[in-house]
């Protein structure tokens, strides 16, 4: 335990501000913001920005970011911390009816058809409307100057071009005009420029100046900029894209897609109450049922009732002990979790001390459950479909900030991924395609309605110890967050890690439970482990 040993990066550690980002100039552009006097959500809405930009493979601003934030606002009427619902909703022509009535009996991952309301854009000028001191001028402005610029071709966005070449050549030639060089893959150190990104967006950074200049206040002006987009020239844009470009997905066939202006003008980022356990005297929040966040918290309940510490770390009987919980609690996920605007989840018995000790006899400490057991419900058994080559999945990435007033900030920017829909000419960026995490059973209670909310895999973290802020953490993943991230959480509160050392131990994951992303693919009892875990166990 502690922090004995080499970790691959220092501990940091500081007064003033800290900046986690997944990719270091988008860290860079938190500081500064920071350093201009931001606090930890001008910061992290900045670093978010600049991710969108950066890491095109990860998170694009077409896509969606749930937060979650602890502040200080003087607002009593807001909860701390507070969830920020920066996932976009199913257009109001998405329907179970459309799909069936055209042959498709699941969404695909890709393509026109799977677009949700982009959502990340409000989420960040919501957060700097409602918790910042700075505008889009001061944490958008330096993002667009970077897209003008340009920035190096880097390995992981390299490779990720390498392995979808050929569709950014065929099915997504806007995608491939931007992002190949002359047909091919750029060599690494290349300058990658985004005007048509760096324009529209400086056009609306644009009219948050032009609001300021007429005498608008901070508040107002922002929401001028926000207004832009979704009720100006950007939505106008999505539209026409949407209604007037066909393209090929998953399905074998080419569609136009199904959002329009009026999807846009009707979006509004949501702050609601964080799902919340108590842990060994740590108490972690993460967002409702909407994400995939609670099972994180379930998992929690049910490992308190084991002395892990006395397991020993990563010995073979802690990770069993963590994939059978895993299981129980991705079963329900399975069969409770959706949007609760929309279906009713019982949250309050999921995550009750009562139900844990109901469900933890059923882990067998010789035994890996073969089993999909989710609780209060008949067993049932997830439909076996196999992998489908075509989809086209990205990655996902993070943002954390801490700073010196004891704010925290933590960011799970997604979505919006070059891999799965083309580049709106125009605009610079392309759509999201997290639509295809419903589920077309009329039963299911994250079953497609418009303007509900996909069941999402993003999913941020954050403890507090004594009502006091702790730690804002994450990580990119899929289905695989709340089981990388956990076992950090469990790294420091049982093993008494140090931070680095904590996110640096090997991990393991069970995918024994339906996959979040088309086809929904399930496999019964198969657990992937780093090979940095002893050979033994």
């Amino acid at each position: 335990s502690g922090s004995a040993g080499f970790t691959t990066r220092p501990v940091i550690r500081g007064y003033h501000g800290v900046v986690a980002a997944g990719h270091y100039v988008a860290a860079e552009i938190g500081m500064r913001v920071l350093e201009a006097g931001g606090n930890a959500f001008d910061a992290g809405v900045a670093s978010v920005f600049a991710l969108t930009l950066l890491k095109p493979q990860s998170a694009g601003i077409g896509g969606e970011c749930p937060m979650l934030i602890y502040h200080h606002s003087p607002d009593a009427s807001l909860p701390n911390p507070v969830a920020i619902s920066g996932q976009g909703v199913a257009p109001r022509r998405a329907t179970i009816d459309w799909f069936r009535r055209n042959g498709i009996d699941q969404i695909p991952g890709d393509g026109l058809l799977a677009t949700t309301v982009p959502a990340t854009f409000d989420a960040c000028v919501a957060v700097l409307q409602r918790f910042g001191r700075l505008g889009l001028r001061e944490t958008m402005g330096p993002v667009v100057d970077l897209a003008a610029e340009g920035f190096a071709m880097y390995p992981s966005l390299q490779q990720a071009l390498r392995a979808r070449a050929d569709r950014y050549r065929d099915d997504y030639p806007t995608t491939g005009e931007v992002y190949l060089h002359r047909g091919d893959v750029p060599a690494l150190g290349w300058r990658l420029r985004k005007p048509a990104w760096a324009s529209t967006f400086r056009q609306i950074v644009d009219e948050e100046v032009r609001a300021l200049g007429h005498g608008a206040d901070r508040v107002t002006a922002l929401q001028a900029a926000r207004d832009a987009f979704y009720r100006g020239f950007v939505a106008d844009e999505i539209a026409r894209f949407a209604a007037t470009t066909e393209v090929p997905d998953a399905t074998g066939r080419s569609w136009t897609g199904l959002i329009d202006a009026a999807d846009l003008a009707a979006y509004a980022t949501r702050f609601e109450w964080p799902t919340r356990v108590r842990y060994r005297g740590v108490d972690v929040h993460k967002c409702g049922p909407w994400t995939q966040g609670p099972v994180f918290l379930q998992q929690l309940t049910l490992l308190e009732g084991f002395d892990l510490a006395a397991m020993g770390h990563n010995s073979a009987q802690y990770l069993h002990t963590l994939v059978e919980a895993a299981k129980l609690a991705f079963a329900d996920r399975e069969r409770w979790y959706g949007d609760p605007l929309f279906s009713d989840v019982p949250m309050e018995r999921l995550l009750s001390h009562e139900y844990a000790a109901e469900r933890r006899p059923l882990i067998d400490a010789a035994v890996a459950s073969a089993e999909f057991r989710p609780g209060d419900s008949a067993a049932v058994r997830p439909r076996l479909v196999p992998p489908d080559p075509r989809a086209g999945n990205g990655d996902t990435t993070h943002v954390d900030v801490a700073d010196e007033d004891g704010n925290l900030f933590a960011a799970t920017p997604s979505g919006g991924w070059l891999e799965s829909s083309p580049l709106i000419p125009a605009l610079g960026f392309p759509l999201g395609s997290r639509l295809q995490m419903f589920n077309l059973d009329p039963g299911h209670p994250n079953v497609l309605a418009p303007g509900k909310r996909p069941r999402t895999t993003l999913t941020p973290s954050m403890a507090t110890r004594d009502g006091a802020p702790w730690m804002a953490f994450g990580t990119p993943g899929g289905d695989q967050q709340d089981q990388w991230a956990l076992q950090f959480l469990l790294n420091v509160v049982d093993f008494g890690m140090d931070l680095q050392a904590a996110i640096d131990a090997p991990v393991v994951h069970t995918s024994h439970f339906p996959a979040s992303f088309s086809p929904h693919e399930t496999f019964p009892r198969r657990v992937v482990a780093e090979g940095r875990i002893a050979p033994d166990v």
